[in-house]
This record gives structure tokens, C-alpha cells and sequence, in this order.
């Protein structure tokens, strides 16, 4: 439509059609302009909230055990270069973990690290180490946990009567592995593999990550090794207290293999039925 306006001087005519249409598309543009400006993202990282995995061994044996809380678990296993564990010991590894919890969703990711150049650790300096170089914390339905494969034997360890330390926990979802004492073990013996070393001690250590025996899954049998805490006094049970030193480990796998049997005892039928009572198949 057109409407016309006169005025001295002559006759003006003015389009509302047209000016009608331009308004429309300078409002949509400031529109659009002003909806941009409201939604933009906020790209700064928000902080990981690392609380639910510093708690004492132990304290997330239910969490790792049942579906409850979390149906996924992912295992960091992070290692100095040249001490990654064998595939092998994964694989059995993994099949440990199914076989007491209820995690089928199991994803393993693998971070290589310098070596911090040390002739020994302590778990101090091996909970700094994580402190510098973990990824992976719980997040959703995740579960995540921290292995460390390190280079160096623990400070503890004495030699000269064969105490060494093999693996050790120290928080509710992070152990370690000497893996420079796994391999010394290893080459001792022409019966037993890294990878056989290997797998008893993550399994061992995982254990008490389970809250075994009386770490936070209370027995329903006394059954705890009075000579030694936090392990089982049953005969050919994995949570054995040798299972966590040198030459227990070397004597036990020994045995087994020599009779026919498997490198790496499972648990006895006490342990089975603590993980069942809190949470575990």
C-alpha cells in the first residue's frame, strides 16, 4: 500500500510496504545478535573434583564391587617407559575384575611418564608422583582408579632377606606396582613369568581395593591373619600376606605351577563371601 504525504515545495511520497520489511529484518538481526551474546559458552575449565578419590584404602569397596553408584570402570594405568605391564597380565587382569564385581563396562587407558630418577620410593613420594600426573578421576558413573607401574623398588625393601615389596595400596582407587622388582623376580625363575608376577599382584592389591580382609568389607567369619593385618589366614587364598612380597610370591606361584595349576590363586570361599555381603558377585 502507498501512502502519500504533501507539503510546500512539492509532493513526497513515503512506502510503508518497504519500510515496513526493513524494520523487520534490522529487528531480527538485533535479535539474533542479542540471543549470541546471552548464550555464549563459558570455555574456562572447570575444576576436577578430585575429593571421592582421596579417601582411605579401602572406603570404595562397595562402589567398585556393585552397580550402585557406578556401572563403569576405568582403570589409569600409568608406567615409566619400558615398565608397561604385559598384555597378558591385563587380560587376566580384567578377568579378575568381572569375575568378583559387577563392572562388565571395563576400559583400561595407558599414560607413559619419565622416570622420576629415583633409586627407591616411598608411598609419599609415590602419592606426589599421582598428584602430578593422574587424568583420571570419578566422573558420572565412572569409577575411575590409578595404577602406577614404577621403576624403582620400594624403600622398605631388604634384600639382603629378601623382603621386597611388590605392590602396594595407598588410597581407595590408587596402588602401585614395582615393576623393576616384579622383573628382578621374574628373572629368577623359568617357571613363572613377568606377566604371571604381574597379574597375582594386581589382583592381590585390587583385593584389598575391595576391602579385603576387614578393609572396609567387614568379614563375616573371622578370618584375618593375626601375624599379618589386612590379609587372610586361608591356605591358597590370593589375599595370603606372601602374595605381597618377593619371596612368598615366587615360592607360592612356584608351587602352583609346578603342580599343574594356575599361576594366580583365586579367593578363598571366606573372601568371596565378604565381597558378596557388600556388594560383589
Amino acid at each position: 500500500m502507498k501512502t502519500e504525504y504533501r507539503h510546500k515545495g512539492g509532493r513526497c511520497k513515503f512506502n510503508i510496504q518497504k519500510h515496513s520489511i526493513l524494520l523487520m529484518v534490522l529487528g531480527a538481526l538485533f535479535f539474533i545478535g542479542c540471543s549470541n551474546d546471552s548464550n555464549t559458552v563459558d570455555e574456562t575449565p572447570k575444576a576436577v573434583d578430585k575429593t571421592a578419590n582421596l579417601k582411605a584404602a579401602g572406603e570404595s569397596a562397595n562402589d567398585i564391587l556393585s552397580n550402585d553408584n557406578f556401572d563403569k570402570l576405568l582403570v589409569e594405568i600409568a608406567y615409566v617407559k619400558d615398565f608397561r605391564p604385559k598384555a597378558d597380565a591385563i587380560t587376566d587382569f580384567e578377568a579378575f575384575l568381572k569375575e568378583y564385581t559387577f563392572k562388565e563396562n571395563i576400559e583400561v587407558m595407558y599414560n607413559e611418564l619419565p622416570s622420576p630418577e629415583k633409586d627407591s620410593l616411598s608411598l609419599n613420594e609415590i602419592a606426589d608422583l599421582e598428584k602430578e600426573n593422574r587424568t583420571a578421576y570419578n566422573d558420572g558413573k565412572t569409577l575411575a582408579i590409578y595404577i602406577y607401574f614404577a621403576d624403582a623398588p620400594s624403600e622398605s625393601d631388604d634384600e639382603d632377606e629378601d623382603l621386597v615389596t611388590l605392590g602396594a595400596v595407598y588410597r581407595n582407587t590408587s596402588m602401585v606396582i614395582h615393576e623393576s622388582t616384579v622383573k628382578k623376580l621374574a628373572k629368577q625363575s623359568f617357571l613363572i613369568s613377568e606377566a604371571d608376577i604381574e597379574a597375582a599382584t594386581l589382583n592381590h592389591e585390587f583385593g584389598h581395593l575391595f576391602g579385603l580382609v576387614d578393609l572396609g568389607t567387614t568379614p563375616v567369619n573371622e578370618h584375618e591373619d593375626p601375624d599379618a593385618e589386612n590379609h587372610c589366614n586361608e591356605e591358597n587364598c590370593l589375599m595370603r600376606a606372601e602374595l605381597q612380597f618377593g619371596a612368598g610370591m615366587k615360592k607360592m606361584l612356584t608351587s602352583r605351577v609346578s603342580k599343574g595349576l594356575s599361576s594366580a590363586p583365586g579367593l578363598d570361599p571366606e573372601c568371596i563371601l565378604d565381597l558378596q555381603t557388600n556388594g560383589g558377585r
